[in-house]
């Protein structure tokens, strides 16, 4: 979204698109699945596991690092990441409470 679009929109707002688009590929979602289980791991292990390309997966990491749902520490020649928590629970916290209001069950029947 361009700057002009987001900005009547409230901060929590944006920033939950932000983490949306960050979540919108089967990739990504592969990635944290496998980050979640794993509790961190290191990108040449994604590729053995993900059905990608090394450059590929790199630039998911790199959108998933980007909106701060995953960290990462370098030690060459790897880089090791895993999630980060205090992003991860934002992250739950805005879709919970999204998803747990009420619906309007009168709506379109």
């Amino acid at each position: 979204m361009g700057v002009t679009k987001t900005g009547g929109f409230t901060e929590q707002q944006n920033r939950m698109a932000d983490l949306a688009k960050g979540l919108a590929h089967p990739a990504r979602i592969a990635i944290l699945q496998h980050l979640l289980k794993e509790k961190s791991c290191v990108c040449g292990d994604l590729v053995n596991v993900l059905p990608l390309a090394q450059a590929t997966v790199s630039q998911h990491l790199k959108e998933l690092k980007g909106i701060g749902l995953i960290k990462g520490e370098i030690d060459p020649p790897r880089v090791c990441y895993c999630i980060n928590e205090v992003v991860w629970e934002e992250a739950r916290q805005m879709f919970g409470g999204l998803f747990a209001a009420d619906l309007n069950t009168s709506c379109c029947n």
